[in-house]
């Protein structure tokens, strides 16, 4: 394999990162490729997952859907996209008179759902240590790493559209993958740049 196919999949990847390196494969590399390859197969693994339970409708609440006239009606859902130091979250928030809630909620006729338990259904799913392997990637990442990278956003928009056929979204809040990437680069060209000094905070 010289290059890459235009949209490769993450064996592609994987075997052209492995190419380049020789075999060597670095650890942080590693570890984002492992979380990535999960979210990958959400909905092929057997296992249950928070994304595949917010696809059940067996806790969808038919009371609350008997007190609309739209047959159409969709459960109205937002997500947001969450990130701390090391970690990338995607998390889902039900609508109850036209607002997010976080709270537990049980046979709640307002709610889309029967039971919604943010412990264990908020977050829809995870990708361990991805803002570092970003932050590597933009510092000395090769082909392979940033196509990995394009790899993970795009996934991530497709399970968020999957989602658009079953709800209705009414807001995505948070930067996608894409965008917190472009800041991530923004940044690192200020701190690169001699002619561009990166602002003081606040300014």
């Amino acid at each position: 394999m010289s290059e890459l196919a235009v949209n490769p999949s993450l064996k592609e990847i994987n075997a052209y990162k492995k190419k380049l390196n020789w075999g060597e494969i670095p650890s942080i590399y590693q570890l984002a490729m492992s979380a990535i390859s999960d979210m990958d197969s959400l909905m092929t693994h057997g296992f249950d997952s928070p994304y595949k339970q917010l696809l059940d409708k067996n806790n969808w609440n038919k009371a609350y859907y008997d007190n609309h006239a739209e047959p159409s009606l969709k459960p109205k859902i937002m997500l947001y996209h969450d990130y701390s130091e090391q970690d990338y979250e995607l998390h889902c928030y039900p609508i109850i008179n036209n607002e997010p809630v976080s709270q537990v909620q049980v046979n709640n006729p307002q709610c889309p759902f029967i039971q919604w338990l943010p412990k264990t259904m908020q977050m829809l799913f995870r990708l361990n240590s991805l803002i570092p392997f970003i932050v590597y990637t933009f510092q000395k990442g090769d082909k392979a790493d940033y196509a990995l990278l394009r790899f993970t956003h795009q996934r991530v928009e497709e399970l968020i559209n999957l989602l658009t056929q079953s709800f209705d979204i009414v807001e995505i809040k948070g930067y996608s993958i894409a965008e917190f990437c472009q800041e991530i680069h923004r940044k690192h060209e200020q701190k690169t740049d001699p002619t561009n000094p990166p602002k003081p905070m606040g300014s």
